[in-house]
């Protein structure tokens, strides 16, 4: 079934069981980890190359992650119990779909990495060249508030990130929204930061 979601949609919730799995279009989605005092930040995206409900391909049926819509997308969705069979008949789609949480875990840590080692933006740069990636348009409805919980960082240094981006021409900056206006200066900021998750799906995914 096809779905389509607007930003901020909420797919999975913390703690409660996984309902349906989704393959996106084009768009974004996000991986939200919650502390206990309520602190929270993005911990992964998703976008045509993926899917949610990865807890079902190890049998675990909820994750303490919030997945919600970032970037406004149609998906195909197939219910819980439908993907369960689907993954018993097809061992070669069971096969895939591991071969693509391997690529998210490399995703995973990959932000790990740029979160102790790399600058506010390259960072920035690299999450919007991730979401470029995804969403198959220029113009991307991302605030500085959004980009802030996203990133971890406080407000104020999402702004000066930006600003340090649109005077290098890699973007341009609007009430509401950012626009991609040279990539290739983000993949210059961004620098080692961006690739290997990207390197890696191409191995083991791109053409199968």
């Amino acid at each position: 079934m096809r779905c389509s979601f607007e930003q901020g949609a909420i797919l999975e919730a913390p703690g409660q069981p996984v309902e349906a799995v989704h393959f996106p279009e084009p768009g974004m989605l996000s991986v939200v980890a919650h502390a206990a005092d309520g602190t929270q930040a993005e911990v992964g995206i998703v976008g045509p190359e993926g899917m949610t409900g990865l807890p079902l391909l190890n049998g675990v049926d909820a994750s303490p992650h919030t997945t919600l819509v970032q970037v406004p997308c149609r998906t195909l969705r197939i219910e819980t119990e439908a993907f369960r069979r689907a993954l018993v008949d097809s061992p070669a789609l069971q096969e895939h779909l591991q071969r693509y949480a391997q690529v998210f875990t490399v995703q995973l840590a990959q932000g790990a990495l740029c979160n102790a080692q790399f600058t506010i933006e390259q960072r920035l740069a690299r999450w919007l060249l991730m979401c470029h990636d995804r969403a198959d348009r220029e113009d991307l409805p991302l605030t500085h508030e959004l980009l802030s919980l996203m990133l971890g960082v406080r407000r104020a240094g999402v702004t000066t990130g930006l600003r340090v981006l649109e005077l290098a021409g890699a973007l341009k900056t609007r009430r509401g929204g950012i626009g991609i206006r040279d990539r290739a200066a983000l993949m210059a900021i961004a620098g080692a930061s961006y690739g290997v998750p990207e390197a890696e799906y191409a191995r083991i995914l791109a053409g199968v």
